[in-house]
């Protein structure tokens, strides 16, 4: 076992890990930071992604023990209290969620993307960037149109 420290949504944590534990089922188990989903267990689907170190990273690609040392923020920890991150609105405003489960990692890669690319983002970069991201409900339209309309708000 090891014991890692990490800056979870701006709190400091810290727990005992086996060398095995993935960085969503330490975020998952140990935190009970529950938004971060695990839907594929093979890395392809893109729901458990959160951002470490500021970059969007699939958590089940990941070690806890690799986050040791880490900034590591999740769903739980993008809004500002009771005010929504900008994406988050506009998933909510422009209807892109139905189900919900994939929204947590499709919000956190649109942030990252967002943040690399800027407010002119077009359709074919969204769709492209999002390709490690998967929705079984949407068809991704009223997807890209949310993260569209918060890139324009956040630029």
């Amino acid at each position: 076992m090891t014991v890692i420290n990490l800056t979870v949504n701006g709190s400091e944590v810290s727990g005992e890990v086996d060398d095995r534990t993935l960085l969503v089922q330490f975020i998952r188990d140990q935190l009970r930071l529950t938004g971060t989903h695990v839907g594929c267990d093979t890395s392809q689907c893109g729901a458990c992604v959160v951002h470490v170190d500021g970059k969007a990273m699939k958590s089940c690609t990941m070690l806890a023990v690799q986050a040791d040392g880490s900034d590591v923020t999740t769903i739980e920890g993008l809004a500002d209290g009771a005010e929504l991150h900008p994406v988050q609105k506009a998933f909510r405003e422009n209807h892109g969620l139905q189900c919900g489960f994939c929204t947590p990692g499709m919000i956190m890669a649109a942030t990252d993307m967002i943040n690399r690319h800027g407010k002119d983002l077009d359709e074919e970069t969204i769709r492209e960037e999002l390709e490690g991201n998967i929705c079984r409900c949407t068809g991704y339209h009223n997807i890209v149109k949310s993260i569209a309309a918060a890139a324009k708000e956040m630029g």
